[in-house]
């Protein structure tokens, strides 16, 4: 069998210290999953199920590069997450069984075309267009998850030009990672190569041209970002 055309190599994520590296196949993010960033949205905490929304793997970006302001959009924002990297199948998982598939955690960015998510979201339309767009998806490379130990009151940060913006901890998420993973497994085949981001914390904000971002999480590599011109 032959193909009409050749597609991109399958986007990876650099694992500290090794050479190989994570291919990713799915990008999976939650919403709201903390209580401070869904008042800031204008909600309360949602308790009933976590908000799931996805991004297809070309949205992913390196740690570390220049990107141009997003297109269609006058209100980007940053979100600072906790990404957690899965490498074994999973299917209805139970929480208490659900850390077992995990591989890793890296700090990732979960950009947003708000003005675009905010019209969908009042109309009642997806958030696609709000969430699933190039580069939206920053990641730095991946700790491996015994190299980080057990999640817990480890702080997650993020600073815009050298200011903190966000500050929390992974302890003030409303779903914990092995519910996310379990709840997730419900819906879902999980498999090696999807991707988790947590949610963010409270903080978020407008980005520039010119501006640099950089986001932390306790034990993990930072995840870096510059915005430079629209195109």
């Amino acid at each position: 069998m032959s193909l009409l055309f050749e597609l991109p190599e399958t986007p990876s994520v650099a694992i500290i210290g090794e050479e190989t590296r994570f291919p990713v196949r799915r990008v999976f993010c939650v919403g709201r999953n903390y209580e401070a960033h869904a008042r800031e949205m204008g909600f309360a905490a949602n308790r009933e199920a976590p908000i799931w929304f996805t991004k297809t793997p070309t949205a992913l970006c390196p740690s570390g590069a220049t990107i141009p302001y997003p297109p269609g959009t006058a209100n980007c924002h940053y979100e600072m997450e906790f990404v957690v990297a899965i490498d074994a199948p999973a299917f209805r998982i139970a929480a208490e069984e659900a850390m077992g598939i995990v591989m890793g955690y890296a700090c990732g960015f979960d950009m947003t075309r708000r003005d675009l998510q905010n019209a969908s979201r009042d109309k009642g339309y997806p958030w696609d267009t709000g969430k699933d767009f190039e580069n939206a998806a920053v990641i730095a490379p991946i700790t491996r998850a015994a190299a980080f130990g057990e999640i817990g009151g480890q702080r997650i940060t993020l600073s815009q030009n050298g200011t903190t913006k966000q500050d929390g901890t992974l302890a003030e998420m409303i779903w914990s990672v092995p519910e996310l993973i379990a709840d997730l497994s419900r819906m879902y085949h999980l498999a090696p190569g999807d991707l988790i981001y947590t949610g963010t914390p409270a903080g978020v904000g407008p980005v520039a041209e010119g501006d640099v971002l950089e986001g932390r999480v306790e034990g993990l590599e930072p995840v870096r970002l510059a915005i430079g011109p629209a195109e």
